[in-house]
């Protein structure tokens, strides 16, 4: 097992220092409460879902055997609960038709996204990211955000890493149709005078 920070505030919270967790807490609330709103896509249930999810995070940390990092961990966990949640709720998720795509390049989404952070439009991404399938906006914001590889996407999303790289694909196609349709018009325009 590596020793890294993480893991020496599970040792503290093991060894009974129950003060340590909220370091933890505070290092992981952002991603998992973004997790649970993009599945959830309603505040109050994902503010509720991240403190359950939390409290398992707690009562689980003797299982956590450091067999792959612990934000895998938690990401797994947090997306699990917050699978529960839905099921127990039926509720539905907003799907972008695959009828939709154009046949463009998947490295044309990147380069869209690099563009986006550069001129400091990350709130229309978060919005577009929201319009996407809970899996698939989890997806896009573990790989670009978290920077997790397929491999740890695939084990908190419970699927292999081939099917990760291919919902990975999927993904990035559906958010790619997603921003055709909300970016300004001049940041295209220049994306593609750049590019041809």
């Amino acid at each position: 097992m590596i020793h890294t920070e993480d893991q020496i505030y599970i040792q503290k919270v093991l060894q009974g220092d129950t003060q340590s967790f909220t370091v933890l807490v505070d290092k992981y609330k952002d991603l998992v409460f973004t997790i649970a709103m993009r599945m959830l896509k309603n505040r109050d249930e994902a503010e509720e879902a991240a403190q359950d999810i939390f409290i398992k995070v707690y009562k689980s940390l003797p299982k956590f055997q450091g067999n792959s990092k612990f934000s895998t961990w938690v990401y797994k966990i947090a997306y699990h609960t917050c699978l529960d949640v839905l099921k127990k709720y039926k509720k539905e998720t907003l799907a972008v038709s695959l009828e939709n795509y154009k046949g463009n390049e998947v490295s044309e989404l990147e380069s869209v996204f690099h563009v986006l952070v550069q001129q400091e439009q990350q709130e229309l991404i978060q919005k577009c990211l929201a319009i996407l399938p809970y899996e698939e906006s989890i997806l896009l914001t573990l790989y670009y955000y978290e920077e997790q590889s397929l491999e740890e996407i695939a084990r908190v999303l419970n699927i292999s890493s081939n099917n990760a790289k291919v919902k990975l694909f999927r993904s990035r196609k559906k958010l790619e149709t997603i921003l055709r349709m909300q970016l300004p018009t001049e940041i295209i325009e220049n994306y593609e005078r750049r590019n041809k």
